[in-house]
């Protein structure tokens, strides 16, 4: 299931789960003459009858809103977006500025100005918090709204301003970090296994083995949706940098005694809410969980990941089908033709061997294939995660997201997930990252500021020889 669809079916359940309050709250409101969408909106916006009368009309909406189909939101939403500014009152505005001539007579002007320019679809979104769930209910409209306003300007002015209100209420400074664990609310577990989006959860005893007393789970949470994680990040505590996710999930694995663990790998950050797209919670939670482990566990020296590295295998087939730019020696290229799996054509290029080693089921089982190929594919990793680039960011998504938040590259590991999507995605290679608490800031800046990856130096040798 794609995660559109993820997010309309969680949407559409909770929305009914609170569907009755609504329409409780709704009958409080009094039948008008034009009892359109639009005059509905407009009677929330006018504020008649006080704030009791301004939650009933918005809950009103919100119910009103359920039972519409998709075309049916779609208009709705389009509803909501034209309450913008007035063109007439903003120029005015602008005019008065312009025209100001001593300070504080300017200072009021601007101020006149920044009030115009606020359409009036901002205080009608906001009106909604005021209802139960109601945030949780902007959150997953701006979910839907994102997958529904396709080229659609106005509809891109409101999610917009919706991703603005959102971000202001959803700053790191009013959410809250809990440490979850296998006593949490069944619900509320529930609710992280379907949300887990690195590797996917199996069964309860899985659960139960990411939440042992060698593992730690952290999540934000906001005071307006204290069921509903924001985004979630898995710990396991183990001795040396880990080399195997599977080795991680196994729920047989023995159990590793924290006070003698002296690695903290992350080996899974999910964000949770599509509505929050671009509203970045990641980096504040690594390092306040590295900050909490350290206090927790004083035998703790490391605190690094096992990250996945999802875009190389794309990048890597696109590399081996060009027609031109070898990206092997010679030596790299008859080595894998001698490798290639012996039933088919002999291939010509020492590519077209390296992807017929790769497309072969099972070929890291074969140690003629596994010998030539992984060295040739960690150095091409090598290559993908510090040299190639979309714009001044690390082509990866998960390596931009790591080094914007102040890790280094220190380890690229052969085969560290061996399950389908690895090998789909990236050949089953996967990457340690470091976090170093004395470097994150620095290492931060040089990302940010400079488009600097910083690397272990075997990985940087790794990354030598591109032709």
């Amino acid at each position: 299931m794609s995660d559109a669809a993820v997010s309309t079916r969680l949407f559409d359940r909770a929305l009914r789960r609170i569907a009755g309050v609504w329409r409780d709250m709704a009958q409080g409101v009094a039948r008008e003459e034009d009892d359109s969408l639009e005059a509905q909106m407009r009677a929330c916006l006018a504020g008649r009858g006080g704030e009791v009368s301004a939650r009933n009309r918005a809950a009103k909406l919100a119910q009103a809103y359920l039972v519409l189909d998709r075309d049916g939101r779609r208009a709705f939403l389009s509803t909501v977006a034209g309450f913008d500014s007035d063109q007439d009152a903003v120029a005015a505005a602008y005019d008065a500025v312009r025209a100001a001539t001593d300070p504080a007579a300017r200072a009021s002007a601007k101020a006149r100005l920044r009030r115009v320019l606020e359409p009036p679809r901002t205080r009608l979104l906001t009106q909604f918090t005021a209802i139960p769930d109601g945030m949780k209910f902007l959150v997953d409209l701006r979910a839907e709204l994102r997958d529904l306003m396709d080229d659609d300007p106005l509809l891109a002015a409101l999610e917009s301003d919706l991703r603005a209100l959102l971000a202001s209420w959803f700053a790191v400074g009013f959410l809250d970090l809990r440490l979850i664990d296998w006593n949490s609310p069944a619900a509320l577990l529930e609710k992280l296994a379907g949300y887990e989006a690195v590797h996917g959860v199996r069964s309860w005893r899985d659960m139960k083995n990411r939440l042992d007393s060698d593992r730690r789970c952290y999540a934000f949470f906001h005071p307006r949706m204290p069921g509903e994680p924001l985004i979630f990040v898995e710990v396991a505590l183990v001795r040396g940098l880990a080399d195997s996710v599977q080795t991680l999930l196994d729920p047989k694995a023995p159990l590793v005694n924290p006070r003698e663990a002296d690695t903290a790998i992350f080996y899974s950050i999910s964000n949770c809410q599509r509505g929050l797209a671009g509203i970045s919670f990641g980096n504040f939670l690594i390092k306040r969980v590295v900050e909490l482990l350290s206090a927790e566990l004083r035998n703790l020296k490391t605190c690094a990941t096992l990250s996945p590295v999802p875009g190389f295998r794309a990048w890597l087939d696109a590399r081996l089908a060009a027609p031109s730019g070898e990206p092997l020696s010679e030596e790299e290229a008859s080595a894998l033709r001698t490798a290639a799996p012996p039933e088919a054509p002999a291939p010509e290029r020492g590519e077209a061997a390296l992807a017929m080693i790769l497309a072969a089921r099972g070929w890291w089982r074969d140690m003629a294939m596994r010998k030539a190929a992984e060295p040739v594919l960690l150095r091409l990793c090598a290559r993908y995660l510090l040299l190639e680039s979309r714009g001044a960011r690390a082509l990866d998504p998960v390596a931009h997201f790591h080094l914007s938040n102040g890790a280094r590259l220190e380890r690229i590991v052969p085969l560290a997930d061996t399950s389908e999507k690895g090998l789909k995605e990236s050949a089953g290679i996967m990457v340690n990252y470091l976090y170093d608490p004395a470097k994150i800031e620095d290492y931060h800046e040089d990302y940010a500021g400079e488009g600097k990856r910083n690397a272990a130096t075997a990985v940087r040798r790794l990354s030598r020889g591109w032709t």
